[in-house]
């Protein structure tokens, strides 16, 4: 297939830092680097609280729309965050002078039919995951209110021209969810370029900043959200302290908490106070370290020192974190559920365990008794993200669907 030249307009609610950020910034990279224009449009985007790429001259952004609420009174956050995609599209289509062929717009399909007012673009969704599926109906307003949004979400999703998820496990979510819907989704796995974790490589957390012994040091890295489970980890670890203690160890078991936080959002701070106060509670809080949105250079150190990594949430729709902890030769233990099933191959580059702290404990332990799991789960895990999750896959992957996109525009 010749490749061509294409302008693709990214439209992102906001451009923070997250995992569908990453994948969103990383698109918009690959795309460029295939020799396309891109121009990323939000609702907000905060220069000291997104990932650098986005403010260091490589990808252009255009926020628009954020003096419009998030919410209402703490209520109706869905709501807003349709609104606001959908004035980012008509600002889109209406104002702006860029001659766009593609849009690929991700997380809000509600902004869909108003960019079909330019007919001859072509738009390109990337579903996460069902954004029904994220909320919780507990009285009846709050059902009907979900039932409009839940049938303006299947609705402007099937009007696409075409949808990626992903992982498998999402896929088969989204046929689950949108049975009116019967084209299949496509998957196109998130990705890590290489060259961004390689820089950061050598360096210590001592190099960082950080005063932390590493002798046997345990990793979660998320955000500060209650869906993402991190109480998990904090049990976990305090069985694995009792265990330790009853074996008379000398060994320093230390466990770092670390994440995206967003100051503007109350869960994220309700949470972090919470998960303090569990801590505390547990008796650990002076072998627990917790970091808030740590930069590049420090999470590739802690993920490098890390004895393994504890992916807590359940159902976790792909999870970037684990592929990233393997490409560092760090072992990954997981939930057995969800994107995971797809990128941690348990027994060989981490495991694969039931929910409970009791399961988490047992695995730890494996690395607390054998040091040399690590090295050799290490060099299997970073083999395996260097087979099947490398930006060049991505992005030839991602460049071939956008060259399908316009080749299918040419014919009619």
């Amino acid at each position: 297939m010749l490749s061509r030249m294409v302008v693709v307009a990214f439209l992102h609610p906001d451009l923070g830092i997250g995992g569908a950020e990453r994948l969103v910034v990383d698109a918009a990279l690959a795309l460029r680097r295939k020799g396309h224009q891109v121009h990323l449009f939000t609702a907000h985007h905060d220069p000291t609280h997104c990932f650098p790429e986005t403010t260091d001259g490589q990808l252009k952004v255009t926020c628009v729309g954020d003096w419009l609420p998030r919410s209402t009174c703490g209520r109706f956050m869905a709501f807003w965050a349709y609104l606001r995609m959908v004035y980012v599209a008509l600002y889109l289509v209406l104002v702006s002078d860029l001659a766009f062929d593609i849009v690929f717009v991700d997380q809000v399909s509600a902004c869909i039919p108003f960019l079909r007012l330019k007919r001859q673009a072509k738009v390109l969704f990337y579903c996460h995951f069902p954004d029904q599926l994220l909320t919780q109906r507990h009285t009846l307003l709050k059902k009907l209110y979900r039932y409009f949004l839940d049938t303006l979400e299947e609705y402007t999703t099937s009007l696409a021209d075409c949808v990626l998820v992903n992982s498998h496990f999402t896929a088969s979510v989204y046929h689950e969810t949108f049975h009116s819907i019967r084209a299949s989704p496509s998957v196109l796995y998130p990705s890590l370029d290489f060259d961004k974790f390689d820089k950061y490589s050598s360096l210590t957390l001592h190099d960082v900043g950080l005063d932390i012994d590493d002798t046997c040091m345990f990793l979660s890295l998320n955000r500060f959200e209650r869906k993402k489970n991190l109480n998990l980890a904090l049990e976990a670890f305090k069985l694995l302290v009792e265990r330790s203690e009853k074996q008379q160890s000398s060994i320093n078991l230390h466990l770092v908490l670390a994440g995206g936080y967003d100051p503007r959002l109350q869960e994220n701070v309700e949470h972090f106070s919470e998960l303090g106060n569990s801590a505390r509670n547990l008796g650990i809080a002076d072998k627990v370290t917790f970091l808030k949105s740590p930069e590049d250079k420090v999470k590739v150190a802690l993920l490098k020192a890390a004895m393994c990594l504890l992916y807590t949430p359940d159902k976790e729709h792909f999870g970037i974190v684990p592929v990233e902890a393997m490409y560092m030769g760090t072992p990954v233990i997981a939930v057995n559920s969800g994107g995971p099933r797809e990128t941690v191959v348990s027994g060989e580059t981490g495991f694969l365990t039931h929910q409970t702290p009791e399961a988490f404990a047992e695995a730890m332990e494996n690395f607390v008794t054998g040091k040399n799991k690590k090295k050799a789960m290490g060099t299997a895990a970073h083999s395996r993200v260097v087979k099947n999750f490398s930006f060049i896959q991505f992005s030839e992957h991602l460049n071939y669907i956008v060259q399908g996109l316009m080749d299918e525009r040419k014919q009619k």
